[in-house]
C-alpha cells in the first residue's frame, strides 16, 4: 500500500473491460495528459458525484457521508464478469492452452504498462532507479 501526499493510504483496484474500451480510455487519458489510473479514478469520482442521493447532503452546504447503499449499474460492461469469464473466453477457441499461454493472455500488457508507469513516476520525480539498492525506490 502506498501513501499519497496527504497521508492517505492508497491501494490498487483492478477491473476488466473489453479491449476496445480500454483503448478508448487510454486515448482519452493521453489527450488529457493523464495516466490511465488517473483517468479512471477521475471518471469514477465524476460519475459517482452524479449519483449522490438528494438527502445525503446537509442544508448548510456541507456534505455528510451517505449511509445509503451505493447505486449499481445492472450490467455496466456486458460480458465482463471477471476472471472466470476471461479464462472461458480464451479457451473458447477450442485449442488447448497451457498455464503459460493462459497467464500471458490474462495479464496482456502488464510489462508495457509497468514500464510506462515507471517512466512517468521517474519523470515526475516520485520514483528513481537506485543501482546501489538494486531497484526502484521512492525519491523522497
Amino acid at each position: 500500500m502506498a501513501v499519497d501526499g496527504d497521508g492517505d493510504e492508497r491501494t490498487s483496484v483492478r477491473t476488466y473491460v473489453p479491449a476496445y474500451q480500454k483503448e478508448l480510455w487510454r486515448e482519452h487519458a493521453d489527450e488529457l495528459d493523464m495516466s490511465q489510473s488517473e483517468f479512471v479514478r477521475t471518471m469514477v469520482q465524476a460519475g459517482r458525484s452524479g449519483f449522490e442521493p438528494a438527502e445525503s447532503g446537509s442544508t448548510d452546504g456541507t456534505s455528510e457521508p451517505s449511509t445509503a447503499e451505493e447505486p449499481t449499474s445492472p450490467n455496466a460492461t456486458p460480458g465482463v464478469d471477471g476472471l472466470k469469464d476471461r479464462v472461458q473466453a480464451v479457451l473458447a477457441d477450442g485449442d488447448p492452452h497451457d498455464w503459460d499461454e493462459l497467464l500471458a493472455e490474462l495479464t496482456d500488457d502488464i510489462e508495457e504498462r509497468l514500464d510506462r508507469t515507471l517512466q512517468e513516476l521517474q519523470s515526475s520525480g516520485r520514483v528513481r532507479y537506485s543501482g546501489r539498492h538494486g531497484g526502484y525506490v521512492l525519491d523522497e
